[in-house]
């Protein structure tokens, strides 16, 4: 079989990613888009991106755009193709009408080319005679195929509907080719029929359209996906009746879902943009996806970007189905988060953080006290995509977007209080919006319930303790002095730690879980600190209203 790093021929790689712009970019074409790059990126090659528009219906500018902003997120450069040119343009089929014509007059010439004028109708009716047999329908009969040269050009001339079919020269043996995952591939020659290359609205058949651009692009290997496997034969004898030489194809096995049937949206997320949208980070997604099929050794599991460009290799590729599992992929974007420090994560954060000031700086006025949310409501709350800065008008939003910018140190020092406590970026207004909520508390129920009025829990006490420690102008404004002091104060009157801090946990941040405790506080007003617990004590202690 022939390895990773040995090209097809002596010629420099040349790869090629050809979406239809018919949606959005699905998990297993960004998968194959990254393949496509990398090995070119390894093999100092050249990565094509293709716009394989053809379907008249479904295929948009829109979706053209929104597949070249996902490409570009996850950081995937293209050498040829839209918005940079290139040799060997269009990039676009809908505009390669005419190498298309070209490639069907050379065949017509060779003659392994021939009008076929059966109906659809005619067509139709033969197949359905031919599966009521025992053998079934095994392709098109060649009804057509020994009309006289003279007789085909008058049909023609006369107007008559036809179709142009490749023809399979009747000496053929198996029809063979190289394929770096699946080896050497052979399949019997009966089962190739006389393919149609041009339709009779004069549109080309997407077999014949696909090896013409990637003959004339100089595609060394086609890196797909192996629903595309049983059309390979069927191209390999349209490059054979051309005369080019066939490359060398690697075909990507299929991405399952957790309960191992084939991905859809029953799973979650598919497409790049929505797994954007929900605050994973590109190199993550990038490193996931690569892993969905392929391994460096069978045990890294974190591979940046330029690491692939550097050791990607088709051998490496495996046959068996891969298990989309989101889980892995929260914890691997987490080490990602963990691992970019605090400047980049503010950029990367940054429409999280502004909508985290937004959210924050909007809780009512005082002391108010929310009921906790069931598995099943915060299950659901977790699923549903939410855009920052969809429900606020633009000025507002770019507003609280500016704040980031002219603000960095601050939005900078949340870093350390949540890096080790993400999976993704869009939890980051859930954990810390209290920092904007002024000298105002968000109160969980359940949480009241369980700190501040549990029976013997002392955390009225524990409030005043601490406050007292707060409001004290001789006690440095720092987290670890803070903390101690009001640690040792507690131990004064047989306080622990938990039933000292929990108390003061919930007064400030609303909630039993949060950040760090002190070290948040250092990112507050410290008469806000104080005002909460003022608040806290009289609406949960006092009954104040």
């Amino acid at each position: 079989m022939t390895t990773s790093r040995i090209p097809a021929s002596d010629k420099p790689v040349r790869v090629r990613f050809a979406p239809s712009p018919t949606g959005k970019l699905h998990i297993g074409g960004a998968r194959t888009a990254i393949y496509n790059w990398a090995f070119a990126r390894t093999m100092g090659g050249t990565f094509v991106l293709r716009i394989e528009d053809t379907d008249p219906e479904r295929s948009t500018e829109e979706n053209t755009q929104i597949i070249l902003r996902a490409l570009k997120w996850m950081g995937l450069d293209w050498d040829e193709g839209p918005e940079v040119g290139g040799p060997c343009g269009p990039y676009f089929q809908t505009q390669r009408t005419d190498t298309y014509e070209a490639a069907l007059q050379k065949l017509i010439e060779a003659d392994a080319a021939y009008p076929c004028f059966c109906t659809k109708e005619e067509l139709d009716a033969k197949r359905a005679a031919a599966e009521q047999t025992e053998g079934g329908y095994a392709g098109y009969d060649r009804t057509c195929r020994n009309i006289p040269a003279d007789e085909a050009r008058a049909r023609i001339e006369a107007g008559e509907p036809h179709t142009w079919r490749l023809k399979v020269p009747d000496d053929h043996g198996p029809v063979e080719f190289e394929d770096a995952v699946y080896g050497h591939m052979s399949f019997p020659i009966e089962v190739m029929d006389d393919m149609i290359l041009r339709r009779t609205d004069g549109t080309f058949t997407y077999n014949f359209a696909v090896v013409c651009d990637d003959v004339n692009m100089g595609i060394t290997h086609v890196i797909r996906g192996d629903d595309h496997l049983s059309n390979t034969p069927r191209q390999v004898l349209i490059y054979e009746a051309l005369g080019a030489e066939v490359p060398l194809f690697a075909h990507l096995s299929m991405i399952l879902g957790a309960d191992g049937k084939k991905l859809s949206k029953r799973h979650g997320a598919t497409n790049v943009e929505e797994y954007r949208d929900r605050g994973y980070l590109p190199d993550a997604l990038v490193n996931f996806l690569a892993l969905l099929g392929w391994s460096l050794d069978g045990e890294t599991t974190i591979i940046p970007p330029e690491e692939l460009c550097r050791e990607f290799s088709l051998d490496r590729i495996t046959k068996k189905h891969s298990i989309f599992d989101e889980k892995k992929l929260d914890w691997m974007n987490g080490v990602y988060i963990r691992d970019m420090g605090a400047e980049a994560w503010v950029q990367a954060a940054k429409p999280w953080l502004a909508q985290t000031n937004l959210e924050g700086s909007n809780v009512a006025d005082g002391i108010t006290v929310v009921p906790t949310p069931t598995k099943e409501e915060q299950a659901a709350a977790a699923a549903q995509l939410r855009i920052p800065g969809q429900d606020v008008d633009e000025e507002t939003w770019q507003a609280c977007l500016a704040d980031v910018d002219d603000d960095a140190e601050f939005y900078q020092a949340m870093y350390p209080l949540v890096a080790e406590r993400l999976n993704h970026l869009d939890e980051i207004p859930a954990k810390l919006a209290f920092l904007f909520w002024g000298d105002s508390v968000v109160l969980d129920e359940k949480s009241v319930q369980k700190v501040l009025l549990k029976e013997g829990a002392r955390a009225d006490e524990a409030l005043a303790i601490c406050r007292e420690v707060l409001t004290n102008d001789d006690n440095p404004w720092d987290a670890e002095a803070l903390e101690e002091l009001c640690r040792a104060k507690g131990e004064e009157v047989g306080l622990k730690p938990k039933l000292l801090f929990q108390p003061l946990r919930v007064a400030v941040c609303g909630n039993m879980v949060s950040p760090p405790l002190f070290e948040a506080m250092m990112l507050m007003d410290p008469a806000d600190v104080v005002a909460r617990i003022d608040g806290v004590t009289a609406k949960v202690f006092q009954n104040e209203a």
